[in-house]
């Protein structure tokens, strides 16, 4: 066997056993995944049961697979999560095509998204900041908290029901 058989053999098993890798242990926080595990469970009667977890899984719907972490906050009809509004690829996947899979410990939850728009957000964004303590523009003190490019009250908020 030429080395460089040998090579190409080495790369080419190098390549399996790292793609194996990612879609055995991605998400990564800022990188996607295509796994979302846990174990199928029929929605709760009162979302907010599920409020325990800081951080999900959400799994879009479609090709290429795509499960990524977010933050959340459940209530009684459904589960908030949201976005800062800059383009970003999950919500205009979300936009595209709205189903989806929520993964919640070891549950997961086939759900589906609306987007709710205009001020009507700004409740929706008001548990989200109470949860994670993030404020919606204003510091304490009453004054527009600086270097807040995106502040809470302009992000982009999806809300996810049972389907």
């Amino acid at each position: 066997m030429t080395q460089t058989r040998r090579a190409a053999m080495a790369l080419g098993l190098a390549l399996v056993l790292g793609f194996t890798y990612y879609v055995f242990t991605a998400p990564y926080t800022r990188f996607p995944g295509v796994r979302i595990g846990g174990q199928l469970t029929p929605p709760p009667v009162d979302w907010s049961t599920v409020n325990g977890e800081k951080v999900a899984l959400l799994k879009l719907e479609g090709f290429p697979p795509f499960v990524i972490h977010v933050w959340n906050v459940g209530e009684a009809g459904g589960i908030i999560t949201a976005t800062r509004p800059d383009g970003g690829y999950w919500a205009s996947r979300v936009r595209s095509n709205p189903n989806g899979w929520i993964r919640l410990g070891d549950r997961t939850y086939a759900v589906a998204a609306k987007e709710v728009v205009g001020e009507a957000r700004i409740p929706y964004l008001e548990k989200y900041g109470a949860k994670y303590k993030m404020p919606m523009r204003y510091d304490f003190a009453g004054d527009i908290i600086p270097g807040t490019n995106e502040p809470l009250h302009t992000w982009e908020v999806f809300y996810w029901t049972a389907r």
